[in-house]
């Protein structure tokens, strides 16, 4: 089969598993990705995701995670809400879990999709062409390469952004050694628009696409360990998870198209402060099976809820917190006595 074919018969079934969009470039299609990752390692603005500077080599260049990959297959899964996400900032006695984590586990999801499409790939290819499939935990930049693979442009929030999608998808990538046709990258449409950089609670945007991870509510909340300076907790708000803020605020979602996977539909919602705050580490891990958020484990979750409470403004929570300033973590403890302090 010709490649160029091959390719438009690829699509169709990629839309057939339920993927939103495809675009492929080469391996070697963002050459000056390695020096901005090393620039923004340099500035330490990672925080404390020591893996991020690890394997550099691998992140910084597709090419070298697989030398023999001569093509690299971007696939967009939309995850596009049905309501207004923040408006459950204004429910103080509420958690605010981010968008993405409020179904399934999406790495599983995409991750199964990607399996069967690459199958598929190699069953009308020749034999002994082969892939890999990448969801988000392996070194590669999936933006900048979607961005060459022409699915979309990094806005000022770094997001991933697409005039066809909005902003609310997830990616996956097929590398393979099939030399397939490549598209043309896609150019920035954020022109002078702002308004995700001025929305950002903790003001985690240097300037215009750049993030500095340290500031940022998705990394305080998910991947920082330890108590959150005591400057920054107070402009966390009720946001326990991940934080929509940049996203939701982005004009291009009038053009976001809806999720299909049924397992994206909200199972966590926005649940009660009070209820949290009380999990021991079995039942959070039973309340959250099948959840991104289980990887954070019940300490750090209930340190962020009890900065939710401290923050709520809501006196009748302040036994809440009491209960749990002798918790065997030490963070946890912290963040109760200073929920109650809050709310005094």
């Amino acid at each position: 089969m010709k490649l160029d074919i091959l390719k438009d018969r690829l699509e169709a079934q990629a839309r057939a598993e339920g993927f939103a969009a495809l675009g492929i470039c080469a391996p070697d299609a963002v050459p000056e990705a390695a020096g901005r990752l090393a620039a923004w390692l340099a500035e330490g603005r990672q925080g404390q995701m020591a893996w991020m500077g690890e394997r550099v080599a691998w992140r910084g260049s597709a090419a070298a995670l697989w030398p023999e990959a001569r093509s690299v297959i971007m696939l967009a899964e939309c995850y596009t809400p049905t309501g207004d996400p923040l408006a459950v900032l204004e429910a103080r006695d509420r958690g605010a879990v981010s968008v993405y984590a409020q179904g399934k586990d999406y790495h599983d999801l995409v991750k199964r999709r990607l399996k069967r499409l690459g199958r598929w790939l190699l069953d009308q290819a020749e034999p002994g062409e082969a892939i890999k499939v990448f969801v988000d935990t392996a070194p590669v930049m999936e933006k900048p390469l979607a961005q060459a693979a022409g699915l979309g442009w990094q806005g000022k929030h770094t997001n991933l952004l697409s005039r066809d999608l909005g902003n609310w998808f997830f990616l996956g990538a097929i590398f393979t050694t099939l030399d397939l046709p490549k598209d043309v990258p896609e150019q920035s449409h954020c022109g002078t628009c702002t308004a995700c950089l001025d929305i950002c609670p903790t003001g985690a945007f240097p300037a215009p696409y750049q993030l500095d991870a340290r500031r940022c509510i998705s990394y305080l909340t998910i991947e920082h360990r330890g108590p959150v300076a005591e400057g920054l907790r107070g402009l966390m708000g009720n946001r326990i998870y991940g934080c929509d803020d940049c996203l939701a605020v982005c004009p291009w979602n009038k053009f976001a198209k809806a999720a299909t996977e049924i397992g994206y539909q909200p199972r966590v919602g926005a649940p009660e402060l009070a209820e949290l705050a009380v999990l021991d580490d079995a039942g959070f891990r039973a309340r959250f099976a099948g959840s991104p958020i289980k990887r954070i484990g019940r300490d750090r979750f209930v340190r962020n809820v009890l900065y939710a409470i401290g923050n709520s403004g809501m006196p009748d929570l302040r036994a809440v917190a009491a209960g749990l300033r002798e918790d065997a973590d030490p963070t946890v403890a912290e963040a109760a006595s200073w929920a109650v302090d809050r709310l005094s």
